[in-house]
């Protein structure tokens, strides 16, 4: 997987360094933990189906994503968070390592996560991750830049 988002990154014009770490990077606190930094760098990347089809939210590590405002960003009736079999058909990633490099589907970038000089994001597995600029991310990602939750959001991952 981690040669997946390499590869991705290329042909999108990023150089990204993907780590593989001895410990887990599956969960927000487990990545923060791993590279030692606030739990809001963490870029956790969920995969939804909007109105039947898969989309992509890249969303602060602090943030719980807002259903209602993802049937806004992607003009949905209705919408859920995908299965586990979804995700991996949908992106090529196992849930924990959904990396948004390679998916080919509509993707909303968390506005909060531009603040930061450098986000954390999942490289392919439960293992690996790597460093980036969130604003050099969401330009190469096509990704539409959106309020997807806050601290206070009471539902979703």
């Amino acid at each position: 997987m981690k040669d997946k988002v390499v590869k991705a990154a290329r042909e999108l014009g990023l150089q990204v360094d993907v780590k593989t770490l001895d410990q887990p990077t599956r969960t927000v606190s487990e990545a923060a933990s791993a590279v030692g930094c606030d739990e809001a760098q963490i870029a956790k990347t969920l995969v939804f189906v909007a109105d039947g089809d898969p989309v992509l939210v890249v969303a602060s590590g602090a943030h719980r994503v807002d259903p209602d405002a993802l049937l806004e960003i992607f003009d949905a009736a209705e919408i859920r968070q995908a299965t586990p079999e979804e995700v991996r058909v949908a992106t090529g990633y196992p849930v924990g390592g959904v990396s948004p490099l390679g998916c080919g589907i509509p993707i909303a970038f968390d506005a909060d996560l531009l603040q930061f000089g450098n986000v954390f994001v999942a490289g392919g597995d439960g293992n690996t991750l790597f460093e980036v600029e969130p604003r050099r991310l969401a330009d190469a990602i096509h990704a539409k830049i959106a309020r997807v939750g806050d601290r206070r959001s009471s539902v979703s991952a």
